[in-house]
């Protein structure tokens, strides 16, 4: 049955770990800390593929992805702090919780109120107060922060009553920029495009765009082109450097062409 080969499996990848932290130099030295920036390497290089729609390398890095979550589990138990089944136990658990309308008698109509109702569990959870932004990591990079922050704050109502609101915000966030571009300081020119970011980003959520596979999308998009600008400049002999802007725009609107 496939219920019974996934177990198999998965006793597979906690045996292999017992046995690599036990017998192998690198992974008996690993540590919390030292593992971090290899998990954050492997989550990026699974963006990468969601992006790509490559089916077969998002599962070869969601079984990286795998083999890091057993081993902060066979850490954690070395500690007797927590093990992977303390792990399993802990999402069941909150799955469940916050999935009241599944599991319980909570009605909704939309994934716009699962959200919701998910946000306001969260705050229920603990007996002590926790503020509606402590749960985003710190170490978010900074476009996919501001977009977790937007979605956490609407959880709890703060929000536009109307999307379309949202744009005499970025039309206001962009005059104060210019205003303070004119005045020279570099200090605040950079706080108030950080601002016309924001807005912008609040927009994206409105409208149900993810900025950040958005913004990726047009890098990727930008290195096709500059790349094949770069080409053809090559093969004709030229250098990037000697080429007028014109000249350099006639070969990009082919490279827009060519998509």
């Amino acid at each position: 049955m496939e219920s019974d080969r996934r177990l198999t499996a998965f006793k597979e990848l906690l045996d292999i770990m017992d046995r690599l932290r036990d017998s192998c130099p690198w992974d008996m030295k690993q540590t919390n800390e030292s593992l971090r920036k290899l998990t954050i390497e492997e989550t990026y290089e699974l963006a990468d593929a969601i992006l790509d729609k490559d089916d077969k390398a998002i599962c070869k890095e969601l079984g990286d992805l795998m083999l890091h979550i057993v081993f902060y589990s066979r850490i954690g138990s070395e500690k007797k702090s927590f093990d992977i089944t303390s792990v399993l136990e802990g999402i069941n658990r909150k799955l469940v919780y916050r999935h009241p309308h599944v599991f319980g008698d909570t009605h909704v109509s939309s994934a716009t109120e699962v959200e919701d109702n998910w946000e306001k569990l969260k705050l229920n959870e603990s007996d002590t107060y926790k503020p509606v932004l402590s749960g985003v990591p710190k170490s978010l990079p900074a476009l996919v922060k501001a977009n977790r922050i937007q979605e956490k704050v609407r959880g709890v109502g703060f929000d536009w009553e109307d999307r379309k609101q949202v744009w005499d915000k970025v039309a206001e966030e962009i005059n104060e920029f210019k205003k303070e571009i004119t005045k020279g300081d570099k200090e605040k020119i950079e706080l108030e495009f950080g601002d016309v970011l924001f807005s912008l980003i609040n927009a994206a959520r409105l409208y149900e765009i993810d900025p950040e596979s958005a913004l990726e999308r047009t890098n990727k998009k930008f290195i096709s082109r500059f790349n094949y600008l770069e080409k053809e400049t090559i093969q004709q002999g030229k250098s990037l450097h000697d080429m007028s802007l014109e000249e350099m725009d006639k070969i990009w609107e082919k490279a827009k062409d060519l998509e």
